[in-house]
């Protein structure tokens, strides 16, 4: 440029084209050319022939295409292309050759214009998109791989996070009840991909043949669904919910979270939800907030009964153990159970087993399989006449790591042992164990502790403790024995009362029925 800007200045000094070559050293055709234009013509590689590969690119283009239409783990590489013109085509060309035409006409090939994306505009209340992200947590000190429900409004931006240990359809369709009643109201239409629980087989085109259940919830809402083309070629249908998946993990979710339950895991996305409206999507003026707060007036209302995301299970069956098995995991029902058919609900978090219409068994959901979750309370009838199988028991041992099974049970077990003996001891246990169906946990382990301060073992007077603190009495306790609980000192005021009110009566000359 700069020896461009000489010659056109020296050239108006009056010096000729071959006077200006000769002193800037170059041929008279540059000259020319600064002459014609102050900037310098534009470099051009030559075009080279390839005699060795020439005759053969309209084969490697061949095969490229066809490629694009198998499974992808299964595609030519450069070096199987490579083989193929030497084995079959009889090529005489160097690896390195081919490996260099191959990349760059692989990216002509994909640079098609069915890759190209068109912008969309999105109505407030129109559309939604929908789909589940792994993440890993530390749940109660252990590592896991969870599951990120996410919905997102394609207007406004505003997406809900929902941590679950699975992507089954109790999750899926919990999710968005969860979702619409955050965002109070539903969309008119969500996205989503092919997943198992509302598709349950892909048809020609964009029909599907859909899962009964999320037709049931569709129903419920009043929106419709549009299913994205299989595979990663329809990831670009649903951008705005792939993309925010992996944003919120990278802002939320790292460093990895810890929790003790999975319910504090998900207070602290509604935490993430809420901060989120103050963030600004590029190149929009105002913030998530913001624009949710003018989209909800457009949000279908939501109907006045909620939907049940449960998964009804009209088969249960009671194991000897006194375990139902549900998605191969085991959960305890009552003794008297064991061996009787049972009914159930499956929820995203939740297992509940009835008998008749009657719940008579809820637990947290097991996120491995082979899990189980067993209640003491369930066995007490059964260890009552079994009492050596208490103390090296799986329930026991779930009841004490959950805290139900405390320092005042223990207190109260280990001076039963020494005073009744071992088997008695347990008996004696379990009765008091019993006394939780009947009474609050406060009153029960208060009870229990006065007891065992008391010197008391027996289950009688382990109960009267028990009445007590759930009546709230203050009354003066009297120590009656090493065996027996303290009671109450009587109170005489109302004899006093009467015996005043008859002294009274006879001062006055009246008759006193006696």
């Amino acid at each position: 440029m700069e020896l461009y800007e000489k010659i056109r200045k020296d050239q108006r000094q009056g010096l000729s084209i071959r006077e200006l070559a000769r002193k800037y050293r170059v041929h008279r055709r540059n000259v020319r050319e600064a002459l014609r234009s102050s900037v310098p013509p534009a470099r051009t590689a030559p075009k080279r022939a390839c005699p060795s590969l020439g005759p053969y690119k309209a084969w490697i283009d061949a095969v490229l295409e066809t490629d694009m239409k198998v499974p992808r783990k299964q595609r030519h590489t450069a070096k199987r292309i490579y083989e193929r013109l030497r084995d079959e085509q009889g090529a005489v060309v160097a690896e390195s050759t081919v490996r260099a035409y191959v990349g760059r006409r692989r990216r002509e090939v994909a640079n098609t214009t069915k890759t190209v994306t068109i912008a969309q505009v999105h109505n407030p209340g129109e559309e939604g998109e929908v789909d589940f992200g792994e993440c890993w947590v530390y749940l109660a000190n252990v590592l896991v791989k969870l599951w990120m429900f996410v919905m997102r409004l394609s207007a406004s931006g505003r997406a809900f996070h929902r941590l679950y240990v699975n992507q089954a359809q109790e999750a899926f369709l919990d999710g968005h009840v969860e979702a619409f009643d955050a965002f109070g109201g539903s969309v008119r239409r969500v996205r989503y991909d092919n997943l198992t629980p509302a598709v349950v087989k892909v048809l020609r085109g964009r029909s599907r043949e859909e899962n009964e259940r999320f037709v049931a919830l569709r129903s419920h809402y009043g929106f419709d669904s549009f299913f994205c083309i299989p595979g990663k070629e329809g990831a670009h249908e649903k951008g705005g919910v792939e993309g925010e998946i992996g944003r919120f993990r990278r802002a939320y979710l790292v460093p990895l979270p810890r929790g003790t339950a999975l319910e504090e895991l998900n207070e602290a996305c509604r935490a993430g939800d809420t901060k989120d409206e103050a963030r600004r999507i590029w190149p929009r003026a105002r913030t998530v907030g913001e624009d949710f707060a003018t989209e909800v007036p457009y949000l279908l209302p939501l109907p006045d009964e909620p939907f049940d995301p449960a998964r009804y299970l009209p088969r249960l069956k009671a194991d000897p153990k006194a375990r139902v098995c549900v998605r191969q995991c085991f959960y305890s029902v009552p003794a008297r159970l064991a061996g009787k058919s049972l009914s159930g609900r499956l929820g995203a978090d939740f297992v509940e087993v009835y008998d008749s219409h009657l719940v008579v068994a809820r637990h947290g959901r097991l996120r491995q399989r082979g899990d189980q979750s067993l209640v003491l309370d369930h066995y007490l009838e059964v260890l009552s006449y079994k009492p050596g199988a208490l103390p090296g028991s799986a329930c026991l041992a779930q009841a004490r790591s959950s805290g139900a099974f405390g320092p005042a049970h223990e207190a109260y077990w280990a001076g039963a042992r020494a005073r009744l003996g071992d088997r008695e001891g347990t008996r004696a246990l379990c009765e008091v164990l019993m006394l939780h169906r009947r009474f609050p946990r406060e009153a029960v382990l208060e009870g229990i502790a006065s007891a065992v301060s008391g010197g008391a073992t027996d289950p009688r007077a382990v109960e009267i403790e028990v009445r007590r603190a759930a009546e709230g009495a203050v009354a003066p306790l009297l120590e009656i024995g090493p065996s027996l609980a303290p009671r109450p000192a009587p109170a005489l005021s109302g004899y006093d009362d009467l015996l005043d009110g008859s002294l009274e009566a006879e001062e006055a000359g009246e008759e006193v029925a006696i």
